[in-house]
C-alpha cells in the first residue's frame, strides 16, 4: 500500500470518524473542551516532516485553551491485537501528558 493512499484513508477517518474506532483518554473524555478538541482534530492539516515523517497523516498536535492534545492513528489486524499495515484504524485522542 502506498503512503498517499494510507494518508488519504487516514484523512477521511480523522475528518469523519468513519472507518475505524476512536478512543478518548480519560483526560480528554472529561475535558470541558471536548467538543473543541474533536473539532480541532477533525480540521487539523498542519502535517510536516517533524510530525509526519512517514507521510501517513497519522499523528498531530492541537492546542485548545493552552492545553496540548495529541491524536495518533494505529493499524490493527481483525482481532485488534497486532499491527497490520493499513489494517483496522484506531485513533486515540489524548492530552499530551497522557502519551
Amino acid at each position: 500500500m502506498n503512503k498517499e493512499t494510507i494518508a488519504r484513508k487516514n484523512d477521511i477517518f480523522r475528518r469523519t470518524f468513519i472507518g475505524g474506532k476512536v478512543l478518548l483518554t480519560e483526560g480528554v473524555e472529561h475535558s470541558e473542551d471536548l467538543q473543541k478538541v474533536i473539532k480541532a482534530v477533525q480540521i487539523f492539516d498542519d502535517f510536516s516532516p517533524d510530525n509526519d515523517p512517514y507521510k501517513e497523516h497519522d499523528f498531530g498536535k492541537v492546542t485548545i485553551n493552552n492545553e496540548e492534545y495529541f491524536f495518533k492513528i494505529d493499524y490493527y489486524d481483525d482481532e485488534y491485537q497486532y499491527f497490520k499495515e493499513d489494517g483496522n484504524r484506531v485513533m486515540t485522542i489524548m492530552l499530551s501528558y497522557e502519551y
